[in-house]
């Protein structure tokens, strides 16, 4: 049995299609998985490294306006599309599996105008263009969030799968964790962090925080910078007078290698509202102050973030309005009224999905069928 899985551009698209194809490939032993990419995403690196079959569409995104570029990236799509279909005709594979990006867009149309089997997974809570527009032609439509639903038309069947983690979160033994990081019993784990390169405005705010907490015996505070803004956020620190030796509670890291070890431990989570940030968070059970990205294309961290307030499972500030004292206050509220923070963790765990990977192998699954293969 043979499967083709594409998405490309950045590691939200890349990274869950990686955990679709290594899932297929333990549900149906001797499977074959061939991964399409666009030459220019990062799925040209990081997806060979993988250990898959990969190959490389030269293709280009548009542009949100005409533009010359646009006509050009139009016919490396209509090309891509002949380039596909040819080799689907030669593979024939049981489904085809999207998940996001640019790339989608002729790998998908190319295995529905063939009445190959297909199926997309939308991570975030407002969609992306591609997926919006593959919904009319593909037989799934898999969603993180059920909030994405209604931007959906056409004839796909929606279901509601969650977004794949990775799988030692699945794994994580919190009091190991905690135990690990050498936290008393009580003491409360602050985890911040504004993705693997960081976040600016997330760290200019942190300052703030590190100088209220400093000397706290009751709350560990444990703030991720990314690694160009290290150096900078430590000399900030050392002028406000807090040395890491001298304040044991205050512990600032460039990068986490093992993000789901401190993970397991923290009690309240300061971060970006990526799908997978979220998953993540959701699927451990913390609640969160949810800083979006502003920059999201469609501003879909925003679509993210109100999905958790309305269900009472986290806090949102926007990138414009944050500053320290408001963090402060927030954070602060938060950490001094723990019924609170139990509260919110009940509804962050109540919107987890531990099972989004075999919630959407089943709904290949189906398609494999439905194909009769």
């Amino acid at each position: 049995m043979h499967f083709v899985v594409t998405g490309g551009g950045t590691g939200g698209h890349i990274y869950p299609a990686l955990a679709i194809a290594r899932g297929l490939l333990e549900k149906y032993p001797g499977a074959t998985v061939h991964y399409l990419g666009s030459e220019r995403g990062l799925e040209k690196d990081i997806v060979p490294r993988a250990g898959l079959e990969f190959t490389a569409l030269p293709l280009a995104g548009l542009q949100r306006r005409i533009t010359l570029h646009n006509l050009r990236a139009g016919a490396l799509a209509l090309a891509a599309v002949g380039r596909v279909r040819r080799l689907l005709k030669v593979r024939r594979p049981a489904a085809v599996i999207g998940t996001g990006g640019y790339v989608c867009g002729p790998v998908v149309l190319a295995a529905a105008s063939l009445g190959i089997p297909t199926l997309i997974h939308e991570q975030n809570a407002f969609p992306g263009l591609t997926n919006r527009w593959l919904a009319r032609l593909v037989d799934t439509v898999a969603l993180t969030f059920p909030e994405a639903a209604p931007y959906f038309k056409g004839r796909a069947k929606k279901v509601v799968t969650g977004l794949p983690v990775r799988p030692e979160l699945l794994r994580v033994d919190r009091e190991k964790c905690r135990q690990n990081l050498g936290l008393l019993p009580g003491q409360l784990l602050l985890l911040s962090f504004g993705g693997s390169q960081g976040a600016r405005s997330i760290n200019r705010a942190m300052l703030e925080m590190c100088r209220q907490l400093a000397g706290r015996s009751d709350i560990c505070l444990l703030h991720v910078t990314g690694p160009a803004q290290y150096e900078w956020f430590r000399q900030e620190l050392q002028a406000a007078g807090i040395n890491e030796d001298k304040f044991a509670n205050i512990n600032i890291k460039p990068y986490l290698h093992n993000m789901p070890a401190v993970l397991g431990a923290a009690d309240l989570v300061i971060c970006r509202a990526g799908a997978a940030t979220i998953a993540e968070i959701t699927v451990l059970g913390l609640p969160s102050i949810l800083i979006p990205y502003p920059h999201a294309a469609g501003n879909h961290q925003v679509h993210n973030a109100r999905a958790l307030v309305r269900a009472g499972a986290a806090i949102m500030i926007s990138d414009a309005e944050l500053t320290g004292q408001l963090l402060q206050q927030k954070a602060g509220e938060l950490l001094e009224n723990r019924p609170l923070m139990a509260s919110m963790a009940r509804s962050a765990a109540g919107l987890g999905r531990p099972r989004a990977l075999e919630e959407i192998l089943s709904a290949v699954a189906e398609l494999v069928q439905r194909g009769g293969l």
